[in-house]
């Protein structure tokens, strides 16, 4: 099931990033972006807008990724769990959107902080997870879950179960954790 997640990375140009400020008021936004591999996410936003500021107050962030034109029941979607901050190079962070930018729309180094407007974020992700709509047949679920999953290396081997954020065992036949109301 992890094939899901670099083919949404790839064909996705929108994340919704999930932040909460100090107080843990939460806040949503679309933020165009681009991945260097599924762990690495990067874009571009001003520094004082709301979700630069929580960022800024409290790294934790979750995102989900999906296409909002997906026909009724045939959605897909990734949700991470990440942390985020100011990239730690600005210049290939720059170098990835570009490459996803229609020509003309291309940024450069004096759209970015100091002298411009923009700063370059990343978001390095912890934990990754995808849909499973209700109804799917190779699941025992009614409703839609999202469900952990693990690249093949970073598995257990498979004489080792894999505990769930639940404490239930889990096998390791691609995910690492329980299936969650999505």
């Amino acid at each position: 099931m992890w094939e899901v997640v670099p083919r949404l990375l790839g064909e996705s140009r929108y994340l919704v990033l999930a932040t909460a400020d100090r107080q843990g008021r939460p806040w949503a936004t679309p933020v165009f972006f681009a991945a260097r591999d599924e762990d690495r996410l990067v874009w571009v936003s001003a520094p004082d807008s709301r979700h630069s500021r929580n960022i800024a107050e409290r790294p934790d962030v979750a995102i989900t990724i999906f296409d909002s034109q997906a026909p009724i029941g045939g959605a897909e979607a990734l949700y991470l769990e990440a942390t985020a901050g100011p990239a730690d190079d600005p210049a290939a962070a720059l170098t990835m959107l570009n490459a996803r930018l229609p020509p003309g729309k291309e940024l450069s180094g004096d759209d970015l902080a100091p002298s411009g407007p923009l700063l370059v974020y990343h978001a390095d992700v912890r934990r990754h997870f995808i849909l499973i709509r209700g109804g799917d047949p190779r699941f025992d679920n009614v409703t839609d879950a999202r469900l952990r999953v693990t690249r093949a290396q970073d598995r257990p081997p498979m004489d080792e179960p894999i505990r769930s954020l639940d404490g239930h065992m889990n096998d390791n036949s691609g995910s690492a954790g329980p299936k969650e109301q999505a």
